[in-house]
């Protein structure tokens, strides 16, 4: 990639980026939720309503503790350490200087996006006197970029890390989008989903560029390679392991009969989404293969054909 072909964002980030322009957000001692239910499904169960409705909020609070710690696991353990590596000059593609720049900008937001995360963390807990339970110390990325990293050889790993964080740094943007419209929680939640949603607009389109770049140029062989563990990727991605672990978590803190709990651990049991092309997050993924060029290529149609994907641009 010649350095004339990028155009760097350092301008909008200066201009727009939170930790440049938004004050601390302060959670609201008000009646409004703080966890939107529709993201907490074991609280709109038959089961919960009818017999332990009066838990909502704890499993509410848990639920964003939940999200905070997930945030803060994404951020600092992921999206650093690739955009921290391309800063550095020490990723196996090269980047011209204006591209590192901006990668360390990436490093900045993220960050601050845990910082903030732990911020409102120790708000809840001072608001809501609600301590957070064991809380899981990995997030399905965790498990997926390694599983897929591990199918390809040595010298395309980088460019396969970096498809995977663009990945998610996709759908993270869609997910919070969807977080900050929903008026049923505190407004200073949604401002700071709305804060996180300015950065990460910046950063998918960051990534998603890059990809581009790289996909392009990239020999046909490599291209074969990376596209056949684009399915363990997803499969691992999307799975419910992880919340289902936290859900059981949640509910043997929940002061309700055995009957209660026996039946709670089945409603949670019975919440999978199939992964497959109904899955809530599959479009936004299908949408990024698309946007970054990576779909035109038949491996990865052949690659992604279990989920019957749709080759043709939309006119």
């Amino acid at each position: 990639m010649n350095a004339i072909d990028y155009q760097s964002f350092a301008t909008a980030w200066e201009d727009r980026a939170t930790i440049r322009t938004r004050p601390r957000r302060i959670l609201e001692n008000d009646d409004r939720l703080i966890y939107p239910l529709s993201r907490q499904p074991l609280v709109l169960g038959a089961t919960f309503m009818r017999e332990c409705s009066q838990w909502r909020d704890f499993v509410l609070v848990q639920s964003l503790y939940k999200f905070i710690n997930d945030v803060v696991i994404f951020e600092t353990e992921i999206v650093d350490r690739t955009a921290r590596a391309i800063a550095k000059n020490r990723f196996a593609i090269r980047f011209p200087f204006a591209c590192r720049y901006d990668a360390m900008t990436v490093v900045v937001d993220e960050d601050y996006h845990a910082l903030v995360a732990m911020d409102f963390m120790q708000q809840t807990v001072a608001l809501t006197g609600i301590e957070p339970i064991d809380l899981p110390n990995e997030i399905e990325l965790s498990r997926a970029i390694p599983a897929a990293l591990a199918l390809v050889p040595e010298h395309l790993r980088d460019a396969l890390e970096l498809i995977c964080v663009a990945i998610a740094e996709n759908t993270l943007t869609n997910d919070v989008a969807a977080f900050a419209r929903d008026d049923t929680v505190k407004p200073s939640i949604k401002g700071l989903m709305a804060d996180h949603l300015l950065d990460e607009g910046r950063h998918s389109t960051f990534w998603a560029r890059l990809v581009r770049r790289y996909w392009q140029g990239a020999p046909e062989e490599d291209r074969s390679c990376i596209a056949q563990a684009l399915p363990v990727f997803i499969r691992q991605y999307l799975t419910n392991e992880i919340q289902k672990a936290f859900d059981f978590n949640v509910i043997r803190h929940l002061q309700v009969p055995e009957r209660v709990r026996t039946a709670l651990n089945e409603e949670v049991l019975s919440m999978v989404y199939p992964i497959n092309q109904q899955h809530p997050l599959l479009g936004n993924i299908l949408r990024f293969f698309r946007n970054s060029s990576m779909l035109d290529s038949p491996c990865v149609q052949h690659a992604l054909a279990d989920y019957h994907v749709e080759t043709r641009r939309p006119s």
